[in-house]
């Protein structure tokens, strides 16, 4: 059996297709305003960060970071879509090709959200809550991440089903929706209440996706 796990924090950047060059150059200017963002919020705050500062400390001219980026706000949703919401399809990937049974990966799912709340602040929060206005604005992208992360998880089942160690009493989509919905109900809510016993109900979510879903 594989063992391990990246870092929480690591980007999972691999693509099911091969990039021009001018559009990997794009997605990695992207990335490197993001991350300079996301120090600068970091380090002093949002409300005391600026453009300037931004395109500064990510050595890129202003004209660039408007290319990417209408203004500040739409700054911090897209930083809530790929450093948050983004993430389920490379991490279940991981997971399927570390570890072996259904239960081993839910396992591994848990630690890993955990580790990642473990390390998350304040910026984070206000990213959580500030990435669904960009869904406003892009259905699309949100049906997209959606979507992805449902049928990432609906593969993970599926495989499980298949092995012989998931259950069939239900179908993968539906046991999908479900692990999806409440991993977005718990989010949400750390998001909303500083005092949300995040960890405690992780690991509730942990008994009830093995009762639900394991059979071995």
């Amino acid at each position: 059996m594989k063992t391990g796990m990246q870092d929480p924090q690591e980007k999972f950047m691999e693509t099911t297709a091969p990039l021009d060059r001018r559009e990997k150059r794009k997605l990695e200017t992207r990335a490197r305003i993001e991350d300079a963002a996301y120090a600068l919020f970091q380090r002093q705050g949002i409300e005391d960060t600026s453009i300037e500062m931004i395109c500064r400390e990510a050595d890129v001219a202003r004209r660039t970071f408007y290319s990417h980026f209408p203004n500040k706000h739409a700054l911090l949703g897209g930083l809530g879509v790929s450093r948050l919401y983004s993430q389920a399809e490379p991490m279940l990937r991981h997971l399927m090709e570390q570890f072996e049974s259904t239960r081993e990966r839910l396992e591994a799912m848990i630690d890993y959200i955990e580790a990642s709340f473990s390390k998350y602040q304040e910026i984070d929060r206000q990213l959580i809550l500030t990435a669904p206005a960009v869904f406003a604005n892009d259905p699309d992208q949100q049906r997209q991440i959606n979507r992805s992360a449902k049928d990432s998880f609906a593969s993970l089942i599926a495989a499980g089903q298949a092995a012989g160690d998931a259950s069939r009493a239900y179908s993968p989509e539906i046991l999908a929706a479900m692990i999806v919905g409440t991993l977005n109900t718990l989010t949400v809510s750390w998001a909303i209440d500083p005092d949300y016993p995040i960890f405690a109900k992780l690991e509730e979510a942990r008994g009830m996706f093995e009762a639900l879903i394991c059979s071995d």
